[in-house]
């Protein structure tokens, strides 16, 4: 008898080998995703098949199948899937919306906590959340019903989280006076302009933080310090120039923001396990659909 992850794992076994837009809003499906390095955007993510390991800040985690995690913030990571056996790695995600996020706070009467947790966390998801996931994966094939039925089984799903181990870090995407909040204007600073020099005290007036409070909440909710993320993000970004791009390798340094080539060098290894020019060999491919997300620094 096929079981709920069976039907979910078929359905997704349509996807690419990147994220894949499934017609649902936000709702998005991978298979055989080959590299997990890349800037997550706030979403929850449900592992379908297969595993992930993840590194971010001085966080190791590893997903296993039937396992969901949530990024209530952009942020950097590098890390590789693993498929199970001869069976591909398997994935779908939520884009999180944080004004359903608060819609629905409001409506279960929990929009006056202030969550604050510290770190990133693996859960089990239980059998409702992959029953509801099921019936959000089954509209693509209902394109008539999606347009009514996607926006509630979205809000099961995220009520299903919600209510579970993982609720406070889902609703610091939305209350006011989370840390997220506080420190969300100096995230989108130093990921829009991430070549630029940062300096804590610009960054912490953005937050209305004495210096001593910003490093605090800002590693709370990145896991990591501020000069930290803005390397994350420079590496990333020269790795997508060095895999897509015609550019030499001290060209993308000065692009990114280094002033020494052999100081990037040396931090790209560090990060990547080998220096720029043999790890870009690794990977000559064509350039990648506009939906990758290799690199998300807006």
């Amino acid at each position: 008898m096929k079981t709920a992850m069976d039907e979910l794992r078929g359905i997704v076994m349509r996807a690419g080998s990147r994220w894949t837009d499934t017609g649902i809003p936000r709702v998005q499906m991978v298979r055989s995703e080959g590299c997990a390095d890349q800037v997550y955007e706030p979403m929850l993510h449900l592992v379908l098949q297969g595993s992930k390991s993840l590194s971010i800040g001085a966080q190791n985690l590893r997903f296993d199948e039937a396992c969901y995690f949530v990024v209530p913030v952009h942020v950097p990571a590098t890390g590789e899937v693993q498929p199970d056996g001869t069976e591909p790695y398997l994935a779908v995600s939520l884009k999180l919306d944080p004004t359903i996020v608060a819609a629905l706070m409001a409506e279960m009467h929990s929009a006056g906590t202030t969550p604050n947790p510290t770190g990133f966390a693996v859960s089990a998801a239980t059998p409702e959340l992959i029953d509801a996931w099921l019936r959000m994966m089954r509209l693509i094939d209902r394109p008539g019903e999606a347009p009514i039925l996607a926006a509630m089984i979205e809000r099961e799903i995220l009520f299903r989280v919600l209510i579970g181990p993982q609720g406070d870090k889902l609703r610091e995407v939305a209350c006011a006076d989370s840390r997220l909040s506080q420190v969300r204007p100096a995230i989108d600073w130093i990921r829009d302009n991430f070549a630029e020099p940062i300096h804590a005290e610009p960054l912490a007036g953005m937050t209305g933080m004495s210096v001593a409070a910003f490093y605090r909440h800002f590693k709370a909710v990145t896991s990591m310090a501020p000069i930290q993320y803005q390397k994350r993000l420079r590496l990333l970004k020269a790795r997508r120039l060095l895999l897509f791009e015609t550019h030499d390798v001290g060209r993308i340094a000065y692009a990114v923001g280094y002033e020494s080539a052999s100081q990037f060098s040396r931090e790209y290894a560090r990060m990547f396990g080998l220096p720029p020019g043999r790890d870009a060999a690794r990977f000559k491919v064509a350039a990648p659909a506009e939906d990758d997300v290799l690199l998300a620094a807006e």
